[in-house]
């Protein structure tokens, strides 16, 4: 006689233990947000070599800085319908073809102001997709307990990788053969996304929710090769519906309205942050009399120390999920007040570790936030809850430049924009820290009946 019991989908991958595949397929993220992370942050090394022969204006440049985050918000805002109705692996794929597209026409043809903001605007809406839907796809094959952690080392430190890389290219190769060479550094995405289209597979969650179940067998063999026989010779089927209707709708519903309207406005500021002060660190501390080469390092510095600063915050919420939103205040706060003791003193040494705590603290917590967005929804509408978070979040990184030049073109100096983005850490603080715990995982996540 038959007998049949039910697998849930969550907590087979939850039980997981990380072998090769996972880190396999952890690498290939990595690989993919470096490149992101690349991208979004070379314009601020563009800056220096085009200010004068365009005729820029500090607001002009701080939108020039802004334009690929303009795009950014349209891919990250529209990715996710795309992704939660047709799955991870293709939008993934049609992100990185745009970016591969509009990076090398950027190198080849931007030749003035108008001309470079329309390309990064385009570049733009590719990046929109790549890191939203990295952290989801992310989150979606990470066992639970070191889900966080996990998504460090798949999403974060490819970002964080991109953005030194582009602080190592902007100190040491823009000197010698123009700005255009970080676009074509960046073109090296290309060969990337052959790889990624024949090795990456579909998120098994969304898999599970789609009913694609001999798919969903195969991957499930190789993410747990330990229940092989389990899953081998029998009859799945998928017994959860995917949400209906408009997914947007619902991450305002009573049931994700709280989380939702917090994590969007905390991202927002955040943004604000990160991009107001790594589009200018390096004209900034030039104005505060560094050399070229420490103020283009600064970036870099920024970047290298995000990572350690979210691995050590991602470790801290995996232990005691329920109080990341605390830890999240906690490394807000810190980078807030790090950044406006800067109106106060300036010195070489101060400046190396207020840059270091900022990235360590404020930009750490936002890799944190990326996935504790990922894990506040249920399969159906993650990829929209991600990408609205960063959508939003892009509002903010959009402003946080063009501000900070405004500030500069209206007081003459650096002070305001300290002020102005140390604030909005702490503002950003206040926010995440009055949600004040981790929304319960749902029960709506996908399940298979397995009979045999």
């Amino acid at each position: 006689m038959s007998s049949a019991s039910e697998i849930d989908i969550h907590d087979e991958l939850s039980g997981a233990a990380v072998g090769p595949f996972h880190r396999r397929l952890g690498i290939l993220v990595a690989l993919m947000t470096m490149f992101d992370g690349y991208d979004t942050f070379n314009p601020a090394y563009v800056i220096h070599y085009v200010a004068q022969p365009w005729g820029l204006a500090a607001g002009q440049a701080g939108l020039l800085v802004s334009s690929g985050l303009i795009g950014f918000l349209f891919g990250a805002a529209g990715h996710g319908v795309v992704a939660d109705r047709f799955g991870r692996r293709g939008t993934l794929l049609a992100g990185l073809w745009i970016v591969n597209v509009f990076t090398v026409l950027t190198a080849l043809l931007a030749d003035g102001f108008w001309s470079f903001c329309v390309l990064r605007l385009l570049t733009g809406i590719g990046l929109g997709v790549i890191l939203p839907l990295a952290t989801t796809y992310i989150n979606e094959l990470a066992p639970r307990r070191v889900s966080n952690v996990f998504s460090l080392w798949g999403v974060a430190l490819g970002w964080s990788a991109g953005g030194m890389l582009a602080g190592l290219v902007g100190v040491f190769l823009t000197p010698r053969f123009g700005w255009e060479v970080l676009y074509y550094i960046g073109a090296l995405s290309i060969p990337l996304t052959f790889i990624v289209q024949s090795v990456l597979p579909e998120s098994p969650k969304f898999l599970a929710a789609r009913g694609r179940v001999e798919e969903l067998r195969q991957l499930l063999v190789r993410l747990r090769p330990d229940r092989r026989e389990a899953y081998a010779g029998t009859a799945l089927r998928a017994v959860e519906p995917a949400a209906a209707g408009n997914t947007y709708k619902i991450l305002l519903a009573p049931r994700y309205r709280r989380v939702s309207l917090t994590i969007w406005l905390t991202a927002f500021l955040s943004l604000f942050a990160i991009f107001g002060l790594t589009g200018w660190i390096p004209t900034v501390m030039m104005k505060r009399g560094e050399t070229f080469a420490a103020s283009f390092g600064f970036g870099a510095l920024m970047q290298a120390a995000s990572f350690v600063g979210g691995l050590v915050l991602a470790v801290l919420a995996d232990r005691r999920f329920a109080q990341a939103p605390r830890y999240l205040a906690a490394w807000w706060c810190i980078g807030g007040l790090a950044i406006i003791a800067l109106v106060f003193t300036n010195d070489h040494i101060v400046n190396i570790a207020v840059v270091t705590v900022a990235g360590f603290c404020i930009i750490g917590a936002q890799h944190v936030l990326n996935n504790f967005t990922a894990g506040s929804y249920d399969t159906d509408v993650r990829a929209s809850g991600v990408g609205m978070e960063l959508g939003v979040g892009r509002v903010g990184a959009i402003l946080g430049p063009f501000v900070a030049g405004l500030l500069q073109q209206a007081t003459g100096g650096p002070d305001a924009v300290f002020w102005a983005i140390g604030g909005a850490a702490l503002i950003a603080a206040c926010t995440i820290g009055s949600l004040g715990f981790r929304k319960a995982a749902s029960a709506a996540e996908a399940k298979v009946l397995v009979t045999g």
